[in-house]
């Protein structure tokens, strides 16, 4: 084994084997998961026809494309995650991966992705696939992360492209449908990220990453989880409303949103102290996270629904 040194924060650790469990963990599983699930809702919505192995390989290409950005994200961010407890056994903190064989690593899958997805389906698949890869890496994980509070609100928008990417992929082009979709994921994704930040708060802190309850405070947070899962019951909405989704979908969405915005009530009046601090563990804010997942997941999974139904 050698030694491999952090060149930002001179950390030192052994650098062992990797293994073929530590490569697939940098490309973050969890979020691919998410990331492919909204990518496939929005092909399989989109009008017109992709033969079956080209819409794989669409799918294949979407991720790659997350998983490139998950690891050239995990590289650049490999100090903050050595200090951070729910991330030091990262592969790269860790010493079982060496920072620049990530990078490597991400860069390739990264071109990859991008030229599978252009000969496979259209070029308009393969430009907004290279931009949400962009996006996360250059806008949220280098530029806004470690400096605003806003860092979840904005760089959200990067998680939110794989619905347009599917829907390119069939179409060749962007509609108001898969708009709202991102709407949808774009909004979501704050209330899901300060809950779980609520109860990591400590982890941020230490890494000096500026989440909103470690800049604003965990009151501060809570009412902003509130404010934003309003808002998303309501673009939620919208689909119904705006006659692109039928009353499968509406109903849905709006029991959906009514057990979302139930959990934020429950992380709103979570017994505090003063400073906001929950007194139960932040148990409301657990559970709230957890919703939010499943949601997204059904939400999406409805629309799919009343779309073959209609």
């Amino acid at each position: 084994m050698s030694e491999a040194v952090s060149a930002r924060d001179g950390a030192i650790g052994l650098v062992g084997e990797a293994t073929v469990a530590d490569w697939f963990a940098l490309l973050k599983p969890r979020v691919m998961t998410l990331v492919v699930f909204s990518g496939l809702i929005g092909l399989l919505l989109a009008p017109g026809h992709l033969n079956p192995v080209l819409a794989f390989a669409a799918i294949l290409a979407i991720a790659v494309g997350a998983g490139a950005a998950g690891a050239i994200n995990m590289w650049y961010d490999r100090d903050i995650d050595a200090v951070m407890r729910r991330t030091a056994r990262r592969p790269i903190p860790a010493g079982r991966i060496e920072a620049g064989e990530a990078l490597g690593f991400g860069i390739m899958l990264a071109v990859a992705a991008v030229i599978l997805m252009g000969l496979a389906t259209n070029a308009t698949a393969a430009a907004l696939l290279a931009l949400s890869i962009l996006f996360y890496v250059g806008i949220y994980t280098m530029w806004l992360k470690r400096r605003t509070p806003q860092n979840i609100v904005i760089g959200g928008a990067a998680g939110a492209f794989p619905p347009i990417i599917g829907w390119a992929a069939v179409s060749g082009d962007i509609a108001l449908l898969p708009v709202l979709m991102f709407t949808i994921v774009f909004f979501w994704t704050p209330p899901h990220f300060w809950s779980l930040s609520l109860w990591a708060h400590g982890d941020y802190a230490r890494a000096g990453v500026p989440m909103l309850p470690v800049v604003a405070g965990a009151r501060s947070t809570r009412r902003q989880i509130g404010v934003y899962t309003v808002v998303l019951v309501a673009a939620s909405l919208l689909p119904w409303l705006l006659g692109l989704a039928g009353p499968v979908y509406g109903v849905s969405a709006l029991a959906l949103g009514l057990g979302f915005l139930a959990c934020a009530w429950r992380v709103l009046t979570d017994r505090q102290d003063a400073a906001g601090v929950s007194q139960t563990g932040d148990r409301p804010a657990r559970a709230a996270f957890k919703y939010s997942l499943a949601y997204l997941f059904l939400i999406l999974t409805m629309l799919t629904v009343d779309g073959f139904l209609r």
